[in-house]
């Protein structure tokens, strides 16, 4: 069976900057450390005056079609994952499908376009749309163009305001692909959940615990479903695990909890207990109550363990080193991962073509994904040709005070004008309104 999966890759990150150890921590009268430490984040990329969830999805993909060669009629479909669509009914791939046709001879009327919403979750599901596309041979020959993105931001002042993002993430979906092949197993946790939402607002509301504790529920229900059709899950079979990363601190709870998973009757627990013990069982307990608190004590002492901070550090930390520096991207925080794995075995000099990924995605309201991913022989080259460092280098450094300003422009219920802090350079921007109201782009060169 010819191999379907992720050919290609490209990353745009909003062009401001929001230096959470200094000029956030500075601002609330917080220690940084609760910020680097705790949550995992030291900046968040924003987008200056002329962004939007198109111009960035747009320019990730004019980046990834040209530097693949590719022109319109390569592609048969644009799938967008958004939780920050400003229309309910024309899908923002439309909007990205105009302004690549700016720039490009030929047009994209025969190709499908559509939008998924489903919180975070949504641009793993545009490629699973995108993958059964292919398989059932309906492409005609022809690639699937995804691009996840997302302006994450919250109210001011709101707990979640720290994790804010912006930026996109643009994946061609196609045979033999040269990044990963996906994987025919999948697993899912899924639940009707209230944790996050947007009832037809632009920010969140948000019961933070509780969405901890959902994030973690759903995760553990689909590795279980994962393991169901693929067998079970042990350490060493997959090099990287890429979590949905809303920031890192909250991947740490997540990654723990799946190593307390698969090694549960595994030589690696005995070997662990040795020093901490066994894991709780609930059968060894007379209430809930007691059963938790001792797997509480169990998880407080696993992370301690040098066999659990050996697996962390080489499966799961290399996974955030991009989101550490550009905070949430909602939908695109997940492939953001899987693009900082690969970039940091690149930069290790680590040849891990044929190795497997396990890719867990997660979306409020509330669904994980996991399935698996294996490591293509292009995958070097493709994300050697990635200029994210650069990008995050590069972006204006705001002030308290230019942060303010520039939440205000892209507060959708505030008519505030905000001269740019950048200059735009060979690349779509957002140029005024149209005469139904519609949002108007084009390109600067």
């Amino acid at each position: 069976m010819t191999a379907v999966g992720i050919d290609a890759v490209e990353v745009w990150t909003g062009n401001l900057k929001l230096d959470l150890a200094e000029t956030f921590a500075e601002e609330k009268g917080k220690d940084p450390a609760y910020f680097t430490k705790g949550l995992g984040l030291r900046a968040s990329s924003l987008p200056d005056s002329y962004e939007d969830i198109v111009t960035m999805g747009a320019n990730a993909a004019k980046k990834l079609m040209d530097r693949k060669g590719l022109e319109p009629d390569d592609i048969g479909r644009i799938d967008v994952g958004t939780e920050s669509s400003f229309d309910n009914s024309k899908p923002i791939s439309t909007y990205i499908a105009g302004c690549l046709e700016q720039v490009y001879d030929g047009d994209f009327h025969h190709a499908n376009k559509g939008e998924r919403k489903f919180a975070c979750i949504a641009g793993t599901q545009s490629i699973d749309d995108a993958y059964n596309w292919i398989r059932a041979g309906r492409n005609r020959g022809r690639a699937a163009l995804v691009v996840a993105t997302d302006t994450a931001l919250y109210a001011r002042d709101d707990s979640g305001e720290a994790t804010q993002g912006a930026g996109a993430v643009a994946m061609l979906i196609d045979e033999d692909p040269s990044l990963v092949d996906l994987s025919t197993d999948q697993g899912y946790g899924s639940a009707d959940e209230t944790d996050f939402l947007k009832p037809n607002q632009q920010f969140p509301s948000v019961d933070g615990k509780r969405s901890v504790q959902v994030y973690l529920a759903r995760m553990r229900e689909a590795l279980e479903d994962y393991e169901s059709v693929a067998g079970d899950v042990r350490l060493d079979d997959f090099i990287y695990a890429p979590f949905h990363t809303p920031y890192p601190g909250m991947v740490r709870k997540a990654a723990a909890l799946a190593y307390r998973h698969v090694t549960r009757d595994t030589a690696v627990e005995d070997e662990l207990a040795e020093s901490i013990g066994r894991q709780p069982r609930r059968e060894s307990f007379d209430d809930d109550g007691e059963y938790e608190e001792a797997v509480r004590e169990y998880m407080d002492a696993l992370k301690e363990t040098e066999q659990y901070q050996d697996w962390y550090a080489a499966t799961v930390d290399p996974t955030l080193t991009i989101s550490r520096d550009v905070g949430n991207w909602y939908t695109g925080s997940v492939h953001l991962a899987r693009v900082s794995a690969l970039k940091t075995a690149l930069e290790a000099g680590r040849d891990v073509a044929g190795e497997s990924m396990l890719v867990a995605s997660y979306g409020s309201g509330a669904q994980a994904e996991i399935h698996g991913e294996i490591i293509q022989d292009g995958w070097a080259d493709e994300i050697a040709a990635l200029n994210v460092d650069e990008q995050i280098a590069e972006r204006y450094d705001l002030s308290w005070s230019e942060y303010e300003l520039v939440h205000d422009r892209h507060n959708h219920e505030m008519d505030s004008e905000l001269e740019e802090f950048t200059t735009p350079d060979a690349e779509f921007v957002f140029d005024g309104w149209g005469r139904m109201g519609e949002r108007k782009y084009t390109y600067v060169e």
